[in-house]
């Protein structure tokens, strides 16, 4: 599986290249800039791109932007955020895009290798991969007077967590309840949001988020 790596931090680049090549992916080529980034994605057309937020020469949301005009000329390209950084209104055009895999996962909570691996191979295969705090950052950023609003603290745990792409019966386990439980929170919080509840979990995930990138 071939890998394009934005980072512009050595020790980082160092390590995540070591880290993916021991288990199995190409690394194709690793830049250090938003320009090189976009130019690599765009004609190298990789497998699955991880692209930190903040490169050369702006150190502000280069990669970011790099990966969404990427995706814009390449459509589906699979991207793979990881970064220190939330940056909340081109994370919600990222992954509010329903063509090809998207993640956002920070640094600083990526805890194993086994999780970050994972990651990188679930958006590879066009999944998604969301850290739960991503999450809870786009849903506090809605207007009080939103549908969000209307969702109840279970409801909104759980919309957490099918945002990060886990099943009925996964979200169960975690919240201690039972899956028909979670499927009445489903239902509910689709009815609140006006969506329609699909028992694709990617598609769900893209529903909620797409719907989270619309205007306040």
């Amino acid at each position: 599986m071939r890998v394009v790596l934005a980072e512009d931090q050595f020790l980082m680049r160092a390590g995540l290249t070591r880290l993916l090549e021991a288990h199995g992916f190409t690394v194709v080529e690793v830049v250090d800039n938003g320009p090189g980034t976009l130019r690599a994605l765009t004609t190298i057309k990789p497998d699955v791109a991880v692209v930190d937020v903040r490169l050369p020469p702006s150190f502000t949301d280069e990669g970011l932007r790099a990966a969404l005009e990427a995706r814009r000329r390449v459509p589906g390209l699979p991207v793979l955020v990881l970064s220190q950084y939330v940056e909340q209104l081109y994370a919600r055009e990222l992954l509010a895009d329903q063509s090809g895999g998207v993640g956002y996962l920070l640094k600083d909570r990526v805890f194993n290798e086994e999780q970050f691996v994972e990651a990188v191979r679930r958006v590879a295969a066009g999944g998604t991969a969301l850290d739960p705090e991503v999450v809870g950052k786009l849903l506090g950023g809605r207007g009080g007077d939103s549908p969000v609003s209307r969702l109840s603290e279970k409801e909104l745990g759980v919309l957490e967590l099918m945002a990060e792409g886990r099943s009925n019966s996964a979200i169960a386990q975690r919240l201690y309840i039972s899956e028909k439980a979670v499927g009445k929170y489903t239902t509910s919080i689709f009815a609140k949001l006006g969506l329609h509840p699909s028992d694709d979990d990617n598609r769900r995930v893209r529903a909620v988020l797409a719907f989270l990138n619309s205007p306040s």
